[in-house]
């Protein structure tokens, strides 16, 4: 146990000024209201408090193609008129409109949570919050659900490059689509989501039957849930799958996608937790004492977003705050009681025990799947990793040639077999990374799948970005 966490929080006033639009539910003056409810807590007195960079287009580009973020640098609102050909293969109008300082809002944001994986990575501290980022529904190549750069994809990315296997937990009322896209192929991302399914809810994804494909087939899994859910079934249920993905999957990193649409009373949600019934989770994460990085994500009434997120860097700080809201420049937003805490409300629970049963019994059945399958190989490469970090410059040089030589080997022997495959050098990197690309390729068979074009060329471009960045992060230091 750590006796006292180092915690990183990150914010930019500029990331609040931005205006969607009249009638458009995302608000991200919410951002400076959960900020000056922390500040009027004087919890920034126990935290690091970084203004986060401008994540460059360069950085953006690791995850999203190109073209798609070279037009997001130079759309404006007064020139949209003519890119609409563009506006619709990049899926930005209604949902996604284009705004005044749209990108600078997007490299803001992004920017906090790679900064904080950097940090996190730099063992510089122990859980590193950014409220700014979450926007999980971005895909590849285009805007969705109020989301324009997937940030978290590029933190986990970031994790990638010092971390061996990264968790991702979401909580937000929405299915975390663009993050379990972006690493569907691959089990060196598991993807945990907790949301609303059915009835057409956007985005229509997250049934408990997605469970990834090819290498990363059971480590996406699913938790699709029914209207009204509380406090009591949600976090037993939450605890009780979160154990156990943690016991068997063994990350070394955690990232947490903390949507406060969940919440009670949410203007676009439709499940019934209280803010300490949210807490709870975050609270249950960070027990496990692994580098933990805290996003917000959705989040539609703003007052209550702002107090749920106050609580939640209270939860990270271990600290106990009083229900009374100090006075803050935001106050007026929490009238008439000015309480911190929001009950859950008395509606329906359509989640019946025997639902949520037959869902637990599936996603435990799914990761029964991977007990014995990556765990040995993934405890084995921790420890060569390990004896790396700490061997001498010499021995540093035999192990590299020794696992190089053994990599060979063992393609000439088993060029085909699937069982190679699981030595996917992105899983042994960065011990092999000095292995040429031309080389990496030729060891890799690229088969097809069900999905769609789009999805494949999404998740093995990541792929190939989680190997690119691995060597540029390590080679430097393997000789």
């Amino acid at each position: 146990m750590r006796s006292k966490d180092k915690i990183a929080y990150f914010y930019d006033g500029d990331v609040g000024s931005v205006y969607f639009g009249p009638n458009h539910p995302m608000k991200p003056h919410r951002l400076c209201m959960t900020h000056h409810l922390v500040l009027s807590y004087d919890l920034h007195k126990k935290m690091e408090i970084y203004r986060p960079h401008k994540a460059y287009p360069s950085e953006l580009a690791q995850f999203h193609s190109e073209d798609y973020v070279e037009f997001l640098h130079r759309i404006r609102p007064d020139t949209q008129n003519s890119f609409r050909t563009e506006l619709a293969r990049f899926n930005l109008g209604e949902d996604c409109p284009v705004f005044e300082n749209l990108f600078e809002f997007c490299q803001i944001y992004t920017g906090g949570t790679i900064d904080a994986a950097r940090r996190l990575n730099n063992q510089l501290c122990d859980v590193a919050i950014n409220w700014a980022g979450g926007l999980h529904h971005a895909k590849k190549c285009e805007a969705s659900g109020f989301c324009y750069i997937n940030d978290l994809v590029l933190g986990i990315l970031e994790l990638l490059k010092h971390h061996a296997r990264v968790l991702y937990i979401d909580i937000d009322v929405h299915h975390g689509d663009g993050v379990e896209e972006a690493f569907y192929f691959t089990d060196r991302v598991m993807t945990v989501s907790f949301h609303k399914f059915g009835d057409l809810f956007f985005p229509g994804t997250g049934d408990v039957k997605e469970i990834g494909e090819r290498e990363g087939k059971f480590y996406a899994i699913n938790v699709p849930l029914k209207d009204g859910i509380d406090d009591t079934s949600f976090t037993r249920l939450f605890k009780t799958i979160i154990s156990k993905v943690i016991e068997i999957y063994q990350p070394s990193a955690i990232v947490l996608q903390c949507g406060a649409d969940s919440l009670a009373g949410d203007r676009l949600g439709c499940f019934n937790l209280s803010i300490d019934g949210h807490a709870e989770c975050v609270k249950f994460v960070k027990k496990f004492n692994l580098p933990l990085l805290v996003t917000g994500g959705g989040g539609y009434t703003k007052e209550n977003v702002a107090r749920c997120w106050t609580v939640e860097t209270g939860v990270l700080l271990d600290t106990e705050l009083p229900n009374k809201i100090p006075q803050n420049e935001y106050l007026e937003y929490f009238a008439p009681d000015y309480s911190l805490k929001i009950p859950s409300r008395l509606i329906e629970n359509f989640n019946s025990k025997s639902y949520l049963s037959t869902i637990k019994v599936q996603v435990m059945e799914n990761l029964r799947h991977i007990q014995h399958a990556p765990s040995v190989q993934m405890q084995e490469v921790g420890t060569l990793l390990s004896i790396f970090s700490k061997s001498s410059v010499q021995y540093k040089s035999l192990l590299v040639w020794s696992l190089r030589s053994l990599f060979i080997l063992c393609f000439f022997k088993y060029p085909n077999e699937n069982e190679f495959c699981r030595f996917h050098p992105t899983f042994i990197s960065p011990t092999l990374t000095k292995m040429s690309r031309t080389q990496m390729n030729e060891c890799i068979s690229i088969h097809k799948t069900r999905k769609s074009r789009g999805m494949m060329s999404t998740t093995t471009e990541t792929m190939t970005t989680i190997t690119r960045l691995d060597h540029e992060a390590h080679s430097d230091g393997i000789q």
